[in-house]
């Protein structure tokens, strides 16, 4: 099972060298007099799998100012305020990364002993990646979702097995539906009717693993519009896309904390994220991620215009 969802993963035989262009545009009823706002639309620099060459933030109307800042989970994100009237804001972020290859990973251990890992242990060295296992503002531990997801998690079974025939199940049993969902519906409501769209998809998919009690995180990119090697074009490219990564515990010295690989899972698709995807941010869930976010006062009602676009290059 994991070989052959391997074989799906969309990754080239070698570093891809990719670029992103994300425009959004707001047009207002009537002028906003004051706004503040935080963009998180620079791609993350790992060298595990992701090298940010270079990026590119460019605001119409121009702020004074632009601060750049990483928040908790180590993602950079650019804040500025507008304090003269606007009746439109373009935010466009130019990006360029290359994407590594997936490197081949440890054995997995079986799901019973990588939950157990993240229960608390008085004494025991606590990992960052426990933060993932407990419920968050857009994912509750919802029991529904325990028992969707136990049928994979048989007694013994490798953690990233199961985790990855949870996710073809998803695939087959949920449609991608656009404008099914919005971003405010409750994560039990798209659970219930069986659709919604990649951000729905990746909390089902985190919930169902947090309520077996397993540490996952939400992770908010891009998809390259046609991939080579892609027998058709992936369902969320020309957009901002979503899928998960689930913590992989290592075996550690006496005393030591378990070392984590992070199997990324894309449910939208039903592969293993690969080099044609392109990491901007992690966190508990799209609150933390949101592409970009802020306060105004005045502006009435508005429009928003969002567009991607991603190519290969070289």
């Amino acid at each position: 099972m994991v070989e052959a969802a391997l074989a799906k993963a969309i990754a080239a035989p070698a570093a891809a060298e990719l670029e992103v262009v994300h425009e959004t545009r707001y047009r207002y009823t009537r002028p906003v007099e004051f706004a503040h706002h935080i963009a998180m639309l620079c791609p993350r620099d790992d060298a595990l799998v992701q090298q940010r060459l270079a990026f590119e933030l460019a605001i119409e109307p121009p702020p004074p100012a632009v601060r750049c800042e990483l928040d908790v989970h180590g993602n950079r994100r650019h804040l500025f305020s507008l304090a003269a009237a606007h009746e439109a804001l373009t935010v466009r972020a130019t990006s360029r990364v290359r994407v590594v290859p997936s490197r081949p990973r440890e054995a997995a251990p079986a799901w019973e002993a990588a939950r157990d890992g993240w229960r608390y242990v008085s004494g025991r060295p606590i990992d960052a990646a426990a933060s993932f296992v407990f419920a968050s503002p857009l994912v509750p531990i919802e029991p529904r979702l325990r028992a969707w997801a136990a049928p994979s998690f048989t007694a013994g079974r490798p953690l990233d097995e199961a985790a990855i025939e949870l996710m073809h199940r998803l695939h087959a049993e949920f449609d991608y539906a656009p404008a099914s969902t919005h971003v405010a519906t409750p994560l039990i409501d798209a659970f219930g009717q069986r659709r919604g769209v990649c951000q729905d998809f990746a909390h089902i998919l985190i919930g169902a693993l947090r309520a077996l009690g397993l540490a996952a995180r939400y992770v908010s990119g891009y998809l390259l519009t046609e991939p080579a090697g892609a027998p058709a074009r992936l369902v969320g490219a020309d957009a901002s896309h979503a899928w998960i990564a689930l913590a992989l515990p290592r075996a550690a010295g006496p005393g030591a904390a378990a070392a984590i690989d992070w199997l990324e899972l894309d449910p939208t698709n039903d592969c293993i994220a690969g080099a044609s995807h392109i990491r901007v941010a992690h966190g508990r869930d799209y609150a933390d991620v949101t592409p970009l976010r802020g306060v105004i006062r005045g502006g009435g009602r508005h429009v928003l215009e969002v567009g991607v676009a991603t190519r290969r290059l070289g």
